[in-house]
């Protein structure tokens, strides 16, 4: 029984620490009017999730939601209570603001019209009318062949190996990792805190390595212990330069740039022969794939992946001569590593 308050105590400070330092929120500070104070690159969806684990803990409802809405602190505090509820009782749970605004909508619908619509506008989340629209429209669901999504912890720069590849760590405490720990690795990872609570950091350091033997690694973030999962990361459809070609250095120090302190979105496709997802990677809302290819950096992998997009954005660097297309006849990196292996 101890042994799972403590494994909770740990997963609810990965929880906090998610919502902390990934969803930051952003103030609006030039109108006359109340404006939402989450932006959508702040996402509506980690905004409203914060908030609910922070009533879950607090019983208190967000200081500015008065200014969007009519009814009391107390009613408001009824509203929180029910669509924490909700959103626990959702399988799966809300990912898009489209699926979060239907929950809430679902949820507060005896309530009244002004109250919901201030709730939705206070985290920028899509009227009734829009999401109409929406679902005979723009398809809100993941693209096709996509076999799951996930977001990051920020990610170090030092996991950057190379121009196309990211190695990186995903909380344990989200959903679709908690139920797939392995039990030695959760045991491992509570008498790891038990051994260094008690100073004993040999017996720590013995568990640390048997947790990270294990797939397993966990980090220390603004002082919260977090157990986390390791993935290597294929970034699907391009092939930067192998760091000894040339722009090699460049393009790993480009993506090191672009993910350093970053929580990244990943959509996985497929897993690669070395064990690496195969994903596309978005960096607060930009796709990695588009800038690197922008920016002469690596090649459309035109082999594995057809997207016209991607032919479009490399044909532009090519035009104008940037990065490694400053090379009239740039070696291509699939026909260098072949050369490799046959000893040319």
């Amino acid at each position: 029984m101890l042994q799972a308050l403590n494994l909770q105590k740990f997963m609810g400070n990965a929880l906090r620490f998610l919502y902390g330092k990934c969803f930051q929120p952003a103030t609006t500070e030039d109108s006359d009017s109340p404006a939402p104070v989450y932006t959508a690159t702040a996402s509506a969806v980690s905004a409203l999730a914060h908030d609910l684990l922070n009533f879950e803990t607090t019983s208190l409802v967000p200081e500015g939601l008065s200014e969007h809405v009519v009814s009391s602190r107390k009613a408001q505090a009824k509203w929180y209570g029910k669509l924490l509820q909700a959103w626990k009782e959702s399988k799966p749970p809300p990912k898009t603001p489209e699926e979060v605004a239907r929950l809430v909508i679902q949820t507060l619908s005896r309530h009244k019209k002004e109250d919901v619509e201030g709730l939705l506008d206070y985290y920028g989340l899509p009227h009734p009318s829009i999401l109409e629209e929406i679902s005979t429209g723009v398809p809100t669901r993941l693209p096709g062949g996509v076999e799951f999504e996930m977001h990051t912890l920020p990610v170090d720069g030092n996991m950057v190996p190379d121009g196309d590849g990211i190695n990186v760590f995903v909380s344990t405490a989200l959903p679709r990792e908690s139920s797939s720990v392995p039990r030695d690795v959760r045991v491992a990872a509570v008498e790891r805190s038990k051994a260094r609570a008690k100073k004993n950091y040999a017996r720590a350091d013995e568990l640390d390595q048997k947790i990270i033997e294990s797939g397993y690694q966990v980090i220390n973030l603004q002082n919260e212990e977090i157990l986390a999962r390791k993935y290597r990361i294929r970034l699907r459809g391009i092939d930067a330069p192998e760091n000894s070609m040339s722009y090699g250095k460049e393009a790993k120090q480009e993506l090191i740039k672009l993910v350093h302190g970053k929580c990244l979105r990943v959509l996985v496709y497929e897993e690669d022969r070395y064990g690496r997802c195969v994903a596309d990677v978005y960096c607060n809302g930009i796709f990695v794939q588009e800038v690197m290819l922008k920016k002469g950096l690596a090649w459309h992998y035109v082999a594995y992946d057809q997207r016209i997009e991607l032919a479009t954005w490399e044909k532009e660097a090519r035009a104008k001569g940037i990065g490694l297309w400053a090379s009239p006849n740039p070696e291509k990196p699939w026909e260098w590593r072949k050369d490799r292996r046959q000893g040319k």
